[in-house]
């Protein structure tokens, strides 16, 4: 077996850095998906109603509504008009991850993250290497069939599945019927990338992924590679990226240092694992991505 094969992605990153500053932004992502879900249980768990509803449609502070713009989206080809309170959330969804980046919903807010994440761990700490190669473009085509089916079915289909809808359901509502539900989906999804393909949820078929990968194409939050010159090639990054195809254009091209594709979740775990530490996180501009300082937030 090679040295690459038994390495363990961030082992050399901790000697070098320290524990902390080799989990720093992925601690920082579990803190935003709990705090997220904090808001929606507060009400539930402790009579504090900071957000009413779940991610897909909510109020929060009894003042802002703000609603899921793939959930608006279906809802318009069904043929049912929201409201204008729901049709503002969705706007304000929309320009928030337009402006920053669509896919910072997948790492900094989707719970089913957190799923896929530890089955991606416990992947790589069994030393498992095949699976299932599936297209990238495949929930590209899984969004289209969503649409076409709420515009067919004059319903919004996706939500009768979708298992972030189920888990907040479950949770918030305490519902067993959801419940049950959600946990069956959950742990199919867990065991699908843990067995069948790796990354194959979030990186191949999760079409929320896919819409909002669309509408932050353009957002100015990004991974760059300022001193990718110190890269000794350990592929530590490679292995802990969601979507690795991402990473070769700014650390072995030519052009940007900055990580252009619209599939980069900006989860910051090749920061973490670097120990040269060859990647940062912040804003890009028109000369590349400005490290954001300390303390500073998305």
């Amino acid at each position: 077996m090679s040295a690459i094969s038994e390495r363990i992605p961030g082992r050399e990153a901790v000697k070098a850095k320290g524990w902390f500053r080799a989990h720093k932004w992925l601690l920082a992502r579990r803190a935003s998906q709990l705090a997220f879900l904090a808001l929606f249980l507060s009400g539930p768990l402790f009579g504090l109603w900071i957000a009413k509803g779940t991610l897909a449609s909510s109020l929060t502070l009894n003042v802002l509504p703000l609603t899921d713009p793939l959930v608006a989206l279906q809802s318009l080809l069904a043929g049912h008009w929201p409201e204008t309170a729901a049709l503002a959330g969705a706007a304000i969804v929309l320009a928030v991850y337009a402006a920053l980046r669509g896919r910072l919903y997948c790492s900094w807010v989707c719970p089913v993250n957190v799923v896929t994440d530890t089955a991606g761990w416990l992947r790589r700490r069994l030393g498992w290497k095949d699976g299932v190669s599936l297209n990238r473009r495949t929930r590209l085509i899984l969004l289209a069939g969503i649409l076409i089916a709420s515009a067919v079915t004059g319903t919004i289909a996706w939500e009768v599945v979708n298992p972030i809808t189920q888990l907040h359901r479950a949770l918030v509502f305490g519902s067993l019927f959801a419940g049950g539900i959600a946990w069956t989906v959950l742990a199919a999804i867990f065991l699908f990338d843990l067995a069948v393909a790796p990354r194959g949820w979030c990186g191949n078929l999760c079409p929320v992924g896919a819409f909002y990968g669309l509408v932050g194409r353009f957002g100015r939050v990004a991974v760059s590679a300022p001193r990718r010159a110190a890269c000794d090639s350990c592929m530590d990054c490679y292995q802990v990226c969601p979507e690795p195809h991402v990473i070769s254009p700014a650390l072995r091209g030519a052009g940007s240092e900055v990580i252009q594709s619209p599939d980069c979740t900006a989860c910051g775990r090749c920061i973490d694992v670097c120990p040269q530490d060859v990647f940062a996180l912040g804003l890009k501009g028109t000369a590349g991505a400005a490290p954001l300082r300390q303390g500073e937030r998305l």
